[in-house]
C-alpha cells in the first residue's frame, strides 16, 4: 500500500488539512486509472485485508464531533439554570447568616439544608430523565444507518473462489481508495473524484451556499492554487446527488474532508426554538419579579417590625418561594418523557423539542407514494397505442428497469417482477446496455441505450405521459410506424386518463434508433422518438390511511397532499383516504403564482399535484409565512427541500439518505398512526409544562398580595423565613409529578402553539383569587382563633402570650397556605370540575395528597416543634375545610369567567 508523506512548507510542516487539501488537487488532475493504481485498486474493489491496512493508515471515515459530555459534566449542568443559581445565592447567603455569623450555640443550618435539599430535588430528577432520554435516542439512532454502494472483493468459503460485488455498506466503512457508485438520493459518503459520470447533478449548498446543483464531469482539471470546491471532478462529504449517476474514487475521509475540516467551526448549538424562547422568556419575567418585590417585602417588614435582621430573613425566604426552581425538571422531564415514549413505538426523535411542535402543528403536507399508498406498486397493464395488452411494450419497460443504474423507484420493481413472472427476466442476456440517461426531476423520464446481438442501438425512454408524448413525433405499432397525429395523442390522453380516474399511475414509453458515433447520449437525444404506448399500476392506498387522516382532522391537524404524481391519480387516491378532491393545483399553476396569490391558493386546496421539489419548498414556507405550524412526511429525495422548510420534518427508515438527513423524526416503521399519537404526545407535553408555568406565575403573584397585605398590618411576620422554606419544600414534592399528568381529551383536540400573553392575563386573573382567602385566614387567626384558644386579643397578652399567638398564627398560616397552594394544582390542570368532571394521574394525585398530609401532621411532631409550630386546635379545622371549599368554588368560578374572556384556561 501506498505510504503517506508529511510535507514540509518552507521549514513549517503541512497541516493535515492542507495535506488533504493537495491530495484532492492532484487527484483531480490524475486519470481515474492512475489513481487506482496510485492506491493499490482495481474497479473490483478492495477485499477486507486492504481495507483495514487503508483504514489504518489514512483513518476512519467519522468526523470527529465534539465528544460526549461526561456523565460528572452532565450531571453538574443539570443544576445549572437561572433558578438554581438564585436559591444557591441565597443559600449562600443563609449560611453567613445563620451560621457563620451566629453567635455561639445558636447557628442553624436548616435553611441551608432545605434550600440545597430543592436544588438538589430539581437538578437530580433533571439528570435522571434527561438521561433516560439520551440513551434511548442514542439506542435507536444506532439502527438507523446511511449506506452507499462501493465495490469490494469477497472470497467463497467453499471454493475460495475471490469475486467482486458492489455493496451497501455504512457510509463509516469507505476507507481512502474505494471504488464507490453514486446515483440520485445518494449523500456523498467522502471527498471523492469522479471517474465516470451520466448527467450527474450534486448539491452543494451545504458546503458552498450554492442554491443550484452543480454539474460534475470525470475529465482531469488544471488547479494549481484552486480551490478543490471550484473543480467540477470532485464530489465532497455533506452533499447529496440530485440526479445522474457515477462512479468514483475516495481521496479524503473523515476528519481529513473538507466538511471535517470545518467541523469545529460548524458544531455550535442550534438556535432556540420559539418554545425554548418562550420558556427563556417566562423564566426571567419570574425572576425579575421576584427581584423587584422582595426588596418591597423587606422594606416594608423593616420598617414596620423595626427587626431588620429578621426582616432580612423572612424576604431571603419569600425570594425562595418566587423562585420557580422546578421549571427546568418539568420541562426537561417532559420532553424526556415524550422521547421515551415514543422509542417505544419505534420512532427516533433526533430533537427533542420537535416533540412540542409536533403539538403545534395544524398542517401536515405529505408525499403520496409510500405515506398514503402502500410500499408495494403493482404492474395492472401493459398496452399499446390503441389500448391492446403489448408483450412489445413490456419487453422494453423490462429493459429499461433493469439496465437502470440511477434511482430505482417501486415501479421499475413492479416492472422487473411482472416480467420475471412473464418468463421475460433472461431478456437481458441478448441485449447489452451501453448508454444512460438518468432521471431527473425536471424532464420527469429516464433513458437506457442497448444494443442487440446484431448491433443495432436502441433508445429506450420512460417517463410521466405528457412528457413522453411531448418528445415523441411518431407512434409504433405492430412493427409499424405513424405519424403520431394530433388526434392520436387526444385518444391516448383519454385513456390514460380514464385509468388515472380508476386510480391507476400511468407511464409512456417510446424508442429511438441512435447511433454512438458522436460520443456519450444526453437529454438532447430524446427528442422525434416513436411512442409505442404505456404502462398501468396500480398503487392502492393504506387499510391504516383513511382512518389516520381522519383522526389527524380531529386533532385539528389538517392533511395537504404534495405529490409529483398526475393529477388524476392523486385525486382518486385521497378521495379513497378522505382528503377533500374538490380543488386540486398543478405545480404548472402553482409556478405560474406570485407569493401573495399562492398565500391565499395553499389555504383553499388539499391536493398539489405534479410538483418539483422547488415548489413542495414554496408551498411549506407559505404555509408557515401563514401562521401555520407545518410538518412535511416523505422518504424521496424530491422530498428533502420541503423537509427542511417545514417546522418538523418526519421521514423513514427507508428513506434516501439526504431525506433521513433533513428530518426532526425518523419512524423505524411506516405508520401514519404514529403521527397521531406524535401530535398527541406533543400536547401532553405542552400542556403540562404550561400547567406548572401557570399556577407558578398565579400563585406567587397571589402570595405577594397576601404576604404584602399580612407584613403591612400584623405585628408580627406572617410566617417564619423557615416555616416559609419547608412550606415550599412540601409544593415542590408535590410538584414532581406534573409531567405524568392526565391530559383532558378536550385540550388534545386543538393544535397549541407558545403564547406568553396569555401567562400574563392568567397571572392577573387568577392570582388575586388566593389573595382573598389568605387574607380571610389572616381575620380568621388574629381575631377569632388566636385569641380563643391563647386567652385574648395580641394587644393584651404579655411577651409570653404573644410569643404563643404568633406561633399559632404561623402554624395555621401554613397549613392554610399548603392546602390552597397545593390544591391549586387540580384547580389549574383543567377548565373543567377537578375530582369530577376531571381526574389527575394517581402520581400526581398520591403526591398531593401525601404532600397535603405531611404538612397537616408537621405541626404534631418533633420536627414541627423544632420549627416552631403548635397544635391547632380542632375547632381550626372546620374553618380550615370552610375557606378552601370556598376558595374552590370561587377559583372554578373564575376559571369559567377567563375562558368565556378569553376562550381557554391552559
Amino acid at each position: 500500500m501506498t505510504k503517506k508523506n508529511t510535507q514540509i512548507k518552507g521549514n513549517v510542516p503541512l497541516t493535515k488539512s492542507e495535506r488533504a487539501r493537495r491530495r484532492l488537487l492532484r487527484a483531480a488532475n490524475r486519470e481515474g486509472d492512475t489513481l487506482l493504481i496510485q492506491y493499490e485498486n482495481t474497479i473490483a474493489g478492495f477485499d477486507e485485508d486492504d481495507v483495514e491496512e487503508m483504514r489504518e493508515e489514512y483513518g476512519v471515515n467519522k468526523i470527529t464531533k465534539q465528544s460526549e459530555e461526561p456523565l460528572f459534566k452532565r450531571f453538574f449542568s443539570a443544576f445549572i439554570n437561572p433558578f438554581t443559581i438564585v436559591l444557591l445565592a441565597l443559600a449562600t447567603v443563609s449560611f453567613f447568616t445563620d451560621i457563620f455569623w451566629a453567635a455561639p450555640g445558636e447557628a442553624d443550618p436548616t435553611a441551608v439544608i432545605i434550600i440545597l435539599t430543592m436544588v438538589g430535588v430539581s437538578g437530580m430528577l433533571r439528570f435522571i430523565q434527561e438521561l433516560r432520554s439520551g440513551n434511548a435516542a442514542k439506542h435507536l439512532s444506532e439502527m438507523v444507518e446511511t449506506t452507499v454502494c462501493a465495490a469490494r472483493k469477497y472470497e467463497d468459503e467453499e471454493t475460495e473462489e475471490v469475486y467482486s460485488q458492489k455493496k451497501e455498506i455504512p457510509m463509516d466503512e469507505i476507507v481512502v481508495g474505494d471504488v464507490i457508485y453514486l446515483a440520485a438520493g445518494d449523500m456523498v459518503p467522502a471527498d471523492v473524484r469522479i471517474i465516470s459520470a451520466k448527467d450527474l447533478f450534486i448539491s452543494q449548498s451545504a458546503l458552498t451556499g450554492e442554491s443550484e446543483p452543480v454539474e460534475k464531469f470525470a475529465q482531469t482539471e488544471k488547479n494549481a492554487g484552486r480551490n478543490p470546491l471550484e473543480l467540477n471532478n470532485l464530489a465532497f462529504m455533506g452533499t447529496n446527488v440530485i440526479s445522474g449517476s457515477a462512479t468514483a474514487i475516495a481521496i479524503t475521509v473523515g476528519d481529513d474532508t473538507i466538511l471535517g475540516s470545518i467541523s469545529q467551526q460548524l458544531q455550535t448549538k442550534a438556535p432556540p426554538t420559539s418554545f425554548e424562547k418562550g420558556v427563556n422568556s417566562v423564566s426571567w419575567v419570574l425572576i425579575r419579579f421576584m427581584l423587584v418585590m422582595v426588596p418591597v417585602v423587606l422594606l416594608v417588614n423593616g420598617f414596620t417590625k423595626g427587626n431588620w435582621i429578621e426582616a432580612f430573613l423572612f424576604a431571603l425566604s419569600v425570594a425562595v418561594g418566587l423562585t420557580p426552581e422546578m421549571l427546568p425538571m418539568i420541562v426537561s422531564a417532559n420532553l424526556a418523557k415524550g422521547a421515551v415514549s415514543m422509542s417505544k413505538k419505534r420512532v427516533i426523535v433526533k430533537s427533542l423539542n420537535s416533540i412540542q411542535n409536533f403539538g403545534a402543528m395544524d398542517v401536515l403536507c405529505t408525499d403520496k407514494t409510500g405515506t398514503i399508498t402502500q410500499d408495494k406498486v403493482i404492474l395492472e397493464l401493459h398496452l399499446d397505442i390503441h389500448g391492446n395488452d403489448s408483450i412489445d411494450v413490456l419487453r422494453h419497460a423490462f429493459l429499461n428497469s433493469h439496465y437502470q443504474t440511477g434511482l430505482k423507484n417501486l415501479m421499475d420493481f413492479s416492472i422487473i417482477e411482472f416480467a420475471r413472472n412473464a418468463e421475460l427476466h433472461n431478456l437481458w442476456e441478448d441485449y447489452k446496455k451501453v448508454d444512460e440517461i438518468p432521471f431527473d426531476f425536471n424532464r420527469r423520464r429516464m433513458s437506457v441505450a442497448v444494443e442487440n446481438s446484431a448491433g443495432q442501438v436502441e433508445l429506450i425512454t420512460k417517463g410521466a405521459i405528457e412528457e413522453m408524448l411531448a418528445i415523441s413525433s411518431n407512434a409504433g405499432y405492430n412493427g409499424t410506424t405513424e405519424l403520431l397525429t394530433g388526434k392520436l395523442k387526444e385518444g391516448i390522453l383519454a385513456a390514460c386518463h380514464r385509468l388515472n380516474d380508476k386510480g391507476m399511475r400511468v407511464l409512456g414509453l417510446a424508442v429511438k434508433q441512435v447511433s454512438l458515433t458522436n460520443g456519450a447520449l444526453s437529454a438532447a437525444d430524446e427528442g422525434s422518438m416513436t411512442f409505442i404506448g404505456y404502462l398501468a399500476f396500480l398503487d392502492p392506498p393504506k387499510e391504516s390511511a383513511g382512518g389516520a387522516i381522519k383522526a389527524l382532522g380531529e386533532y385539528g391537524v389538517r392533511v395537504k397532499v404534495l405529490t409529483g404524481d398526475n393529477d388524476g391519480v392523486t385525486k382518486t387516491v385521497c378521495r379513497s383516504v378522505g382528503i377533500d378532491a374538490q380543488n386540486i393545483l398543478l405545480g404548472s399553476e402553482v409556478e405560474a403564482m406570485n407569493d401573495e396569490k399562492l398565500a391565499k391558493a395553499v389555504e383553499e386546496t388539499d391536493i398539489f399535484a405534479k410538483l418539483s421539489p422547488v415548489q413542495k419548498a414554496r408551498i411549506v414556507t407559505a404555509l408557515r409565512n401563514n401562521g401555520h405550524t407545518v410538518g412535511f412526511m416523505g422518504d424521496g429525495i424530491n422530498d428533502a427541500a420541503a423537509m427542511k422548510a417545514a417546522d418538523v420534518g418526519i421521514s423513514v427508515d427507508t428513506a434516501v439518505d439526504i431525506a433521513k438527513e433533513s428530518a426532526n423524526i425518523i419512524l423505524l416503521e411506516k405508520d401514519l398512526m404514529v403521527l397521531e399519537e406524535g401530535v398527541i404526545e406533543g400536547r401532553k407535553i405542552y400542556a403540562n409544562i404550561i400547567k406548572y408555568i401557570k399556577m407558578t406565575a398565579s400563585s406567587n403573584f397571589g402570595n405577594m398580595f397576601s404576604v404584602l397585605a399580612a407584613s403591612a398590618f400584623l405585628p408580627f411576620l406572617p410566617m417564619l423565613p423557615i416555616q416559609i422554606l419547608v412550606l415550599n419544600l412540601i409544593y415542590d414534592f408535590s410538584c414532581i409529578a406534573i409531567p405524568w399528568d392526565n391530559v383532558d381529551h378536550d385540550y388534545l383536540r386543538k393544535p397549541r402553539k407558545w403564547d406568553a400573553s396569555s401567562i400574563s392575563r392568567f397571572m392577573f386573573w387568577i392570582g388575586p383569587t388566593s389573595s382573598v382567602f389568605d387574607i380571610s385566614t389572616y381575620l380568621l387567626m388574629f381575631f377569632i382563633i388566636c385569641p380563643r384558644f391563647i386567652g385574648g386579643h395580641f394587644a393584651e397578652l404579655d411577651e409570653s402570650g404573644r410569643i404563643a399567638f404568633a406561633m399559632l398564627f404561623h402554624t395555621g398560616w401554613f397549613v392554610e397556605s399548603l392546602w390552597s397552594q397545593t390544591l391549586v394544582v387540580h384547580m389549574i390542570r383543567t377548565p373543567k370540575i377537578p375530582f369530577i368532571q376531571s381526574r389527575a394521574s394517581i402520581q400526581l394525585a398520591l403526591l398531593t395528597t401525601l404532600g397535603i398530609a405531611a404538612g397537616t401532621i408537621l405541626p404534631y411532631t418533633w420536627l414541627g416543634s423544632q420549627l416552631n409550630m403548635t397544635h391547632l386546635p380542632l375547632y381550626y379545622f372546620p374553618y380550615l375545610l370552610a375557606i378552601i371549599l370556598a376558595y374552590m368554588l370561587l377559583a372554578t368560578a373564575m376559571k369559567k369567567v377567563f375562558v368565556w374572556k378569553y376562550g381557554e384556561l391552559l
